[in-house]
């Protein structure tokens, strides 16, 4: 089964998240938007990785959240806690890096996104691994293990299957 998944960072300036959100859904997508706090991202093979984990999720009825954007969410954060998935990596208000990932839209909308979102800058994807060693408390031996912090991230994902 393939699905369309696009994956893009932009600089933002969010005011309020309420209206963000709304901006986003009034666009009339018709399909998954998930907007997420893209210093919790490792790079676009993790954020790839967790997508790709939630659409496996809802085939098998094994989904955590209700909606596919959230699932996302949880699965890019590891937690299986909606609530500390969102405190790790939701939108909040200020100037924030963000990563956009669209499923199952019909054509490339990133620079429509953009319009509500700012300026399109994919290098907000790229891993500031002491950031994320701090928000995910990843040990030095994990790293080692897994070979990256990346790789560490992607392992948690992987994990919540065998939790579910």
């Amino acid at each position: 089964m393939e699905y369309n998944i696009q994956i893009a960072g932009f600089k933002s300036k969010v005011d309020n998240v309420g209206d963000l959100i709304a901006a986003t859904k009034d666009m009339g997508l018709n399909c998954t938007t998930q907007l997420l706090n893209a210093q919790g991202i490792a790079g676009r093979d993790h954020i790839m990785h967790a997508t790709i984990h939630a659409i496996q999720a809802f085939h098998r009825k094994e989904n955590i959240a209700q909606d596919l954007g959230l699932e996302i969410c949880v699965r890019a954060s590891g937690q299986r806690q909606i609530s500390q998935a969102i405190n790790l990596l939701g939108i909040k208000e200020g100037n924030l890096d963000t990563c956009a990932v669209l499923v199952g839209c019909n054509n490339n909308l990133m620079d429509e996104l953009g319009d509500i979102l700012g300026q399109r800058d994919d290098s907000v994807l790229e891993p500031d691994y002491e950031i994320l060693k701090k928000m995910y408390p990843i040990s030095d031996l994990e790293i080692q293990t897994f070979g990256s912090v990346s790789r560490v991230l992607m392992e948690r994902t992987a994990l919540l299957i065998l939790e579910s």
